[in-house]
């Protein structure tokens, strides 16, 4: 006879995959709900902006170091009557410029790195040295060799982002399982489709990814770039409101460069999902 005691004291074999599958919102890896990760990450924005405003306004840091919100929000205000708009596109154009320039190289460079050993051994010790290099180092060559236009702008983005870049790529590649290689290997596949049809696909949401990694990076090479005689652009305002004493532009011009930023970071975050939606399924 069944014991219905010790049956009824266990919870069904379903209920039990429930609750094993449950996860708090402390536990390691644990999941919050969508209303509870904005709530915290609006708050994550508005402590410091709360203990900039209590510190400005207090009187504890005069205006010339550290300027009020509203101060900055009257400098955003004026700009954007001025030429914002035009600073703005001048370095968006310069960004993408000097991203893009990295991409046609890097990627396929990183490819081959991480797919072939002699290409690996050839290369690699040297994009390990280079990308340690300083982008600034190179302006004086860069005025040298390209001259002062636009393109040395993008230059200077590109130097600051190429070999970091390559080494991702070449690392996401490599990462792929040796088990799909070996398993289109045993069906006949040659190198290049193997590198065509495994390696790539297999390693493109992770390439996007380290895409995504390196347009931040070239946001951060920006006022750099536009040290090379600029006369216009988010970077090059911000040089000239700080030989000025400006302080209230030049926390603009940073807030500014912040938030185009964070929305190209939002647009590749998209486009992951949207290219590989089964790689955000919750397992």
């Amino acid at each position: 006879m069944r014991d219905l005691t010790s049956d009824s004291k266990a919870p069904p074999a379903p209920l039990q995959g429930v609750a094993r599958n449950r996860r708090t919102a402390w536990a390691v890896r644990g999941e919050l709900g969508r209303p509870a990760v904005l709530a915290l990450a609006t708050l994550g924005f508005l402590l410091p902006f709360v203990a900039w405003t209590v510190a400005s306004a207090s009187g504890w840091a005069d205006p010339v170091f550290l300027p009020t919100p509203l101060q900055v929000l009257q400098r955003a205000r004026d700009w954007f009557g001025d030429d914002l708009a035009a600073d703005v596109l001048v370095s968006v154009m310069r960004v993408f410029g000097g991203f893009a320039m990295s991409v046609v190289l890097a990627v396929p460079l990183g490819v081959l790195m991480g797919a072939y050993a002699p290409v690996r051994a050839l290369l690699e010790p040297l994009t390990d040295f280079s990308r340690y290099l300083p982008a600034v180092a190179f302006i004086p060559l860069i005025l040298l060799w390209v001259g002062i236009e636009e393109s040395a702008k993008i230059t200077v983005i590109f130097v600051g982002t190429f070999f970091q870049m390559v080494l991702l790529i070449a690392q996401d590649i490599a990462r792929v399982p040796n088990a799909a290689v070996e398993a289109a290997k045993t069906m006949g596949a040659t190198s290049e489709e193997v590198v065509q049809h495994v390696l790539i696909p297999a390693a493109k949401p992770a390439m996007l990814d380290t895409l995504r990694s390196m347009m931040g990076l070239s946001w951060t090479y920006l006022v750099v770039a536009e040290l090379v005689a600029a006369n216009s652009g988010l970077g090059f305002s911000i040089l000239k409101a700080q030989r000025f004493l400006q302080t209230d532009k030049i926390f603009t011009g940073i807030f500014l460069i912040g938030l185009v930023g964070l929305l190209t970071d939002q647009a590749f975050r998209w486009l992951h999902r949207r290219a590989f939606p089964w790689f955000h399924l919750r397992g």
